[in-house]
């Protein structure tokens, strides 16, 4: 297939088909032709998807780097960092808003505020409200301000109510990207024998 035949492919696929490729590109294809030991590319995924469920949104990368630094330098404990960079995408600026909620939720529920939990639609309306404000600033600039926008407004909730999800995604993001990359090397290499039978009859 040709790279112009396949772009009109993709042209051509639906929004939740596009979303379905891309997560295949970004996420799984990467941990499929990892050659690394599979605990090595599991503890990537279990680190990106744990900054992936913190109110971070666009300075993940730039934590799970510190994290391999830390991991790496002090504990002699390593992860496969570009996974981990690359399962931080899971949490977007589709995804965003909605995990921001929930982390809200969350952390006003562990502060016994249950009669002060806004609605997801007025949550969602007071967040776009907000970070307009800044459209001007360059990119950086601009996440700053919204990062200190929503650390004023919801600061101690979002902190709170995201470390459950981080730490339990984190973990159950390890055992279950390695369970996959297990059966999809088991599988790999029976693929491989029966070739190979083939080739010797």
């Amino acid at each position: 297939m040709t790279q112009q035949t396949g772009l009109v492919e993709v042209r051509h696929l639906s929004g939740w088909q596009k979303v379905k490729r891309l997560a295949r590109l970004r996420l799984l294809i990467p941990i499929k032709r990892s050659s690394k030991p599979p605990q090595f590319t599991a503890r990537g995924v279990g680190i990106g998807m744990a900054w992936a469920l913190t109110p971070s949104l666009g300075v993940q990368m730039i934590f799970c780097l510190v994290t391999w630094f830390i991991a790496k330098k002090i504990f002699n404990w390593e992860f496969n960092l570009l996974v981990a960079m690359a399962w931080t995408w899971t949490t977007n600026v589709v995804t965003a808003i909605p995990c921001f909620y929930l982390f809200f939720v969350t952390g006003q529920l562990f502060l016994w505020r249950g009669d002060d939990l806004s609605g997801y639609i007025e949550f969602s309306r007071q967040w776009e409200e907000l970070i307009s404000q800044n459209k001007e600033m360059d990119f950086f600039s601009k996440l700053w301000a919204d990062m200190s926008i929503a650390g004023r407004v919801w600061g101690v909730p979002l902190l709170l109510g995201c470390l459950p999800w981080s730490i339990v995604g984190g973990v159950l993001s390890y055992f279950l990207s390695l369970r996959f990359i297990l059966k999809h090397r088991l599988l790999k290499q029976k693929r491989k024998l029966v070739r190979q039978n083939r080739k010797q009859k």
